[in-house]
């Protein structure tokens, strides 16, 4: 059975914001190893519309950044989405019972499958399906944006914590 695990970049004041602040070279190398370790991942509209940028190959990427893009692109994806009416290679359109859909990734397959998006991790975590939440907390206060949970905090237990780079650390918890 497949573990579900909702894990992005936050902010100290909880907030997630990708064009605010970036992985350094340490935690990017970290995020190519992980999402090259993914079973796949299971993305909100949102998000997948701003990680379709690693589809095709930019003339200015350094050897990371194609590190990254091959990862991402050799994982299959389900995108989770009731206006889109495709998606990209290597990605299967979720447009009807997330529930049912996710409960039947989770067990066919083994091994991790991500979540991207914060609204769809709040409808995961409403359903019960998310089994690790992953915060990797950087050293900014941005004061708004959009939260890492989008929805009330459900209760949880601290399982790990690791500092990943000289200034994240990334905590890891599963529901109390």
């Amino acid at each position: 059975m497949a573990k579900l695990v909702f894990g992005m970049n936050q902010s100290l004041d909880g907030y997630i914001d990708h064009q605010r602040f970036a992985p350094g070279p340490t935690l990017f190398r970290h995020f190519v190893e992980k999402v090259r370790d993914l079973t796949g991942s299971v993305y909100g509209r949102r998000l997948y519309e701003i990680m379709r940028y690693w589809d095709e190959d930019h003339a200015d990427w350094d050897a990371a950044a194609r590190d990254f893009a091959a990862a991402w692109r050799g994982h299959p994806k389900w995108v989770v989405s009731r206006s889109l009416t495709s998606v990209g290679p290597n990605a299967t359109l979720v447009d009807d019972d997330l529930e049912a859909a996710v409960r039947g990734l989770k067990a066919r397959l083994t091994g991790e499958i991500g979540v991207g998006g914060s609204d769809l991790a709040r409808s995961l975590t409403d359903l019960g399906l998310i089994d690790e939440y992953q915060l990797y907390l950087h050293p900014v206060v941005l004061g708004h944006g959009t939260p890492f949970f989008a929805g009330p905090r459900p209760p949880l237990r601290l399982v790990a914590s690791d500092r990943l780079d000289e200034d994240v650390i990334r905590l890891t918890y599963v529901p109390a």
